[in-house]
């Protein structure tokens, strides 16, 4: 009796799930896990907005989306809802998204929700990353406004970040490392720009990754808070210079508690000997140099010598660098170690 039971249950299922299979292949076929973005309509959409619009809200699983060469004029958003996605580009070359949003632009189309009428730095971004679990590789993510000011090219909220092989480039804030809670990998970039051009709060990796100074000024400006073991850290990266740069200083607080490590790191001449920069406070915040973290280790090149640092700055033991491993700097309240393994076009 019971298995006569049991076998009429199974025979149930197995017409429920029969049932089934149509509803799951329309979900697989509405949602597809690779989309393809090309512009003489070869693909599934000819912009990258629309890529990401089509994906599955509140999805679990990594979509990608491959974006045949070309030049992408897109202001860019990964909203919060769009989580796991990947943009693979064919090129960091010959694959590319450019705006030229910058503070102080005027709105085309007058004051918005907050009734300011111009565009402000932390919205003149050209690629704006809210969605969690997001990657990048093999693209170029320019803001072309030029010299007036802050104008932001990648602008990362989300949690858990990889960009790799990617080109970012701009010129006083080139890269915005949003939110305190965000953790952003970057490996093997290339990083341009005059002034702050890598900004923020988040916990940020640089890993191989060249940073070209286009002007006498500043590489970071992190904003790290107190609650952060981690700010910045860079590994075995690349500090180049533009023909223009002489002087250029390897970052300065924001924020209180900034912390900015940079470890094997390569630095031409253009680095100044004392290092950092105090960047001398307000009522708000003063004396921010008294709670910043700034360290090195093991740096190489002209720039690299330590002798005339300033004072408040620090030369990390060989007991305190092996703390820096992506698995002690990523830990968060969750564990991730980023996969930093090429997605193949």
């Amino acid at each position: 009796m019971q298995f006569e039971y049991v076998k009429k249950s199974l025979k149930i299922l197995s017409l429920v799930v029969l049932m089934a299979l149509p509803d799951i292949a329309r979900a697989q076929q509405k949602f597809p896990a690779l989309i393809i973005v090309a512009q003489d309509g070869s693909g599934d959409f000819k912009t990258i907005q629309e890529a990401v619009n089509s994906v599955r809200d509140l999805g679990q699983l990594q979509v990608k989306i491959t974006i045949k060469k070309g030049i992408y004029h897109e202001k860019l958003v990964i909203p919060s809802w769009k989580k796991h996605i990947s943009l693979i580009g064919e090129n960091a070359a010959t694959t590319i998204i450019t705006n030229a949003d910058y503070s102080g632009k005027a709105y085309v189309s007058g004051p918005d929700a907050f009734g300011k009428d111009k565009f402000g730095t932390f919205n003149s971004y050209t690629v704006l990353v809210q969605g969690s679990d997001f990657t990048a590789e093999n693209l170029t993510i320019a803001n072309t406004a030029g010299r007036v000011g802050q104008a932001v090219a990648l602008h990362v909220e989300a949690d858990r970040v990889v960009i790799k092989n990617c080109r970012l480039l701009g010129n006083q804030d080139t890269l915005y490392t949003a939110n305190p809670d965000s953790r952003q990998y970057y490996v093997n970039c290339y990083i341009e720009g005059t002034t702050d051009f890598i900004f923020g709060e988040a916990t940020a990796v640089f890993q191989t990754c060249t940073i070209n100074s286009l002007s006498n000024s500043y590489i970071t400006a992190a904003a790290t808070s107190p609650a952060q073991q981690y700010g910045y850290v860079f590994f075995d990266c690349r500090l180049t210079v533009d023909a223009a740069a002489k002087k250029v200083f390897l970052g300065r607080p924001w924020r209180p508690y900034a912390k900015t490590v940079f470890i094997r790191t390569n630095m031409a001449g253009h680095i100044v000997p004392e290092g950092w920069n105090a960047w001398p406070g307000d009522a708000m915040f003063p004396n921010k140099e008294k709670t910043a973290f700034y360290a090195e280790y093991g740096s190489t090149g002209e720039g690299s010598s330590h002798t005339k640092r300033v004072a408040w700055s620090k030369q990390l033991s060989t007991k305190a660098v092996k703390q820096y491993t992506l698995k002690h700097i990523f830990s968060g309240k969750t564990a991730w170690v980023p996969n930093s393994n090429s997605s193949e076009f």
